[in-house]
């Protein structure tokens, strides 16, 4: 078979395949590596950005100090005091009672009222012990006759001494019949054996009343004592004759004072602590037995310690600090005051103050209110108002 090759037609053979155009996928690769780069790039540089814009807003736009009130560390001796929690009891108290028994006829005291030693409180009925005294005179007269009689006869010799002896014998029993009533009598009548303050009246007229019932209670307030413990390790710091403040909560910020006026000599074994006890006047009478007290012992004065207000002590459990103004001078001139923080060893608390056995120096300035809004080396201002009062030392009315 032939073919006619016609001059008018072109073209490449069928077989032939399509030339491939890898120019245009390259050059799309190429754009968006471009773009992610460049988007990449920027949000890095944004982030660098905005970490140095912010450094520089709080590097140039700083918080203003801060207002505190500053209180002068101070070197003084502090009172040396050993406190202690006990009781008040009286020192003559009892509850009046009868010896023998019998039915009460009168009543002669009234309720809540001083009474002096020897006054009648209860009359018990007493007409038979009465006859008994009456019929015993009787007797002690007629054998006070016979021996007046029988020793005229004896000294003139006209009796034996035997008669005299008899009649001697006769009124020495008619006298203790006598005595033995009048102790009766004596007893039915109950009297206050000191000077103190009646209680509440526990019996009525005609109530039958058995020996050692309660009548009324009688105490007196005069003075009273003040019985608390103390550690036997603080017992070697007790001598009898020192000075003692009580403290009770009927009568909040006022202090009674007293002395040391007994301690035990034993030191109880189950617990280890030293009973004392402090002799407290009670001039007014509001102290009464069983109020509980606060009990301070005034000991010797130590040595002069470094105090601070109390206020200026920051607790935790990181330790005690306190923060101590600084001042600094910067290349222009000018003076800033800074606070800050100090570990200190803080010792006893009174009055308000507290001791610092380690940490400051007399002189240091401390931030005595308004700590709690501060970090170690903030910058602060002094207050131109005073601390606060002490609690302690505040007015009392």
């Amino acid at each position: 078979m032939n073919i006619v090759t016609e001059s008018h037609i072109t073209g490449k053979p069928i077989i032939e395949k399509a030339p491939k155009r890898p120019v245009r996928m390259v050059r799309w690769f190429i754009i968006v590596g471009l773009l992610l780069v460049l988007l990449v790039g920027a949000f890095v540089g944004f982030n660098a950005f905005r970490s140095k814009m912010i450094a520089q807003f709080f590097a140039t736009n700083k918080p203003p100090p801060a207002t505190v009130a500053v209180a002068e560390t101070k070197s003084e001796v502090v009172p040396n005091l050993l406190k202690a929690v006990g009781d008040l009891v009286a020192v003559h108290q009892v509850n009046v009672t009868s010896d023998v028994s019998g039915r009460i006829t009168e009543i002669l005291f009234t309720a809540g009222t001083d009474v002096k030693a020897g006054s009648p409180l209860v009359q018990l009925f007493d007409a038979p012990e009465q006859g008994d005294l009456a019929s015993f005179k009787a007797q002690a007269t007629v054998a006070q006759l016979s021996l007046d009689r029988a020793k005229q006869l004896a000294s003139r010799q006209f009796g034996p001494q035997a008669t005299v002896d008899t009649a001697q014998a006769a009124y020495d029993q008619a006298s203790a019949g006598i005595a033995k009533t009048q102790a009766i009598i004596s007893q039915k009548l109950v009297r206050a054996p000191f000077d103190g303050e009646l209680g509440v009246r526990h019996v009525e007229v005609g109530q039958f009343l058995t020996a050692g019932t309660q009548i009324v209670s009688l105490t007196d307030l005069s003075e009273l004592y003040a019985n608390f413990t103390v550690t036997e390790k603080d017992s070697g710091q007790l001598k009898v004759g020192q000075a003692v403040r009580v403290k009770v909560d009927a009568y909040p910020g006022r202090s009674f004072e007293g002395k040391i006026s007994t301690i035990e000599p034993q030191i109880a074994s189950d617990t280890r602590n030293i009973r004392v006890q402090a002799t407290i006047a009670n001039p007014d009478h509001i102290l009464k037995p069983g109020m509980f007290t606060t009990t301070t012992v005034v000991l010797p004065d130590k040595p002069p310690v470094i105090t601070i207000p109390e206020t200026a002590v920051d607790y935790s459990l990181y330790g005690d600090s306190a923060f101590v103004i600084q001042e600094k001078k910067s290349d222009d001139g000018k003076t800033s005051l800074s606070a800050v923080r100090t570990f200190v060893q803080a010792g006893n608390r009174i009055d308000g103050r507290a001791e610092i056995l380690k940490g400051l120096q007399p002189g240091d300035r401390v931030v005595a209110v308004g700590q709690l809004k501060l970090q170690s080396g903030a910058a602060v201002t002094i207050s131109a108002d005073p601390p606060p009062p002490i609690p302690a030392q505040a007015p009392r009315y």
